[in-house]
């Protein structure tokens, strides 16, 4: 079913009016699809804060930033290493301490097709905990601000969710037995969707005000792959990028823009490209699998990470 609530071409930033006085928080935003995010929103006057882990990155990011907008340009950077949750915990403080107000945090930072086994600083497998446990606890940390600022949480999730068991296997989730890139990934994908689903139903309940969208990018040209797949990862996703079923970074951030700014979307709902199988194409309303939303196993989810991360969610 094509979705046509924006028109044939899609949803496109020529739809956001001004965005002065409003905050976005992202993470990952010195390269891909989180940059052109970054970008899309300064140039509509929005101010825009980056969680990166390379400093080095970010400083540049900025500087290419500040080049195309303007020296007053607002944009700034915390360094949050996700894989690493004393930082996230750091960052997201300094954040408290720091920004004014959070109209929308974008968690789009992710590593992918991790080739072997490897894990973070904390003793998760690195794609499930970079991915899922780092921004857990980072929303967690800063429901309360976005909240008061009556803002967004936009989980950017992948295609990949469906490419895996379909579940979360919770009696190995570090993939001791079993580890593959592929569906590693594809289970911290799906991780990242139920988050998302279950944080819905608890603002619900909690009678909260945060509007909590999934979004995926399609298949973009983005630096996921080169950065952390393996050999053949990367040189097949070299040549699909020569091909018309990959589309530019900036394409790519389209989705996770309209999540922060459109109104009238649904929650339970999975927004990106609704061309050829959801890869590129005009952006919108796409296909949402029930597995993602599945009740038992999203609350058994929850409770798992926050007895895995220590952090507790406080209604």
């Amino acid at each position: 079913m094509k979705d046509t609530q924006f028109g044939p071409k899609g949803w496109t930033p020529e739809r956001i009016g001004s965005l002065a006085g409003k905050t976005y928080v992202i993470t990952g935003a010195n390269a891909g699809a989180g940059f052109q995010a970054a970008r899309i929103l300064l140039s509509k006057g929005a101010k825009v804060v980056m969680l990166n882990r390379s400093a080095e990155k970010s400083t540049a990011a900025i500087e290419t930033l500040k080049q195309e907008f303007g020296a007053g340009a607002d944009v700034s950077f915390v360094r949050m290493d996700l894989a690493e949750l004393a930082t996230v915990r750091a960052a997201a403080t300094e954040v408290l301490k720091t920004v004014a107000q959070i109209d929308a945090l974008i968690c789009n930072a992710a590593i992918a097709q991790v080739p072997t086994q490897t894990f973070t600083k904390d003793g998760f497998e690195s794609q499930l905990g970079t991915n899922h446990y780092g921004h857990f606890v980072l929303c967690g940390i800063l429901f309360d601000k976005i909240e008061r600022s009556k803002g967004r949480i936009v989980v950017v999730a992948s295609l990949g969710y469906k490419m895996g068991l379909r579940t979360i296997q919770f009696d190995d989730m570090n993939w001791d037995k079993n580890y593959s890139a592929n569906p590693a990934y594809s289970q911290s994908k799906l991780a990242q969707m139920m988050f998302a689903y279950e944080l819905q139903d608890k603002v619900k309940t909690a009678s909260k005000t945060v509007e909590v969208y999934v979004c995926h990018p399609g298949s973009s040209a983005t630096s996921l792959i080169s950065t952390s797949g393996s050999l053949t990862s990367r040189i097949v996703f070299g040549l699909m990028s020569l091909s018309p079923m990959v589309q530019s970074a900036k394409k790519g951030a389209y989705p996770e823009v309209m999540c922060v700014t459109e109104d009238g979307l649904e929650q339970r709902a999975l927004y990106g490209p609704t061309g050829r199988m959801e890869w590129v194409g005009p952006v919108g309303k796409g296909t949402l699998e029930p597995y993602a939303y599945d009740k038992p196993v999203m609350e058994k989810l929850w409770d798992r990470s926050e007895t895995e991360t220590g952090f507790r969610w406080s209604w």
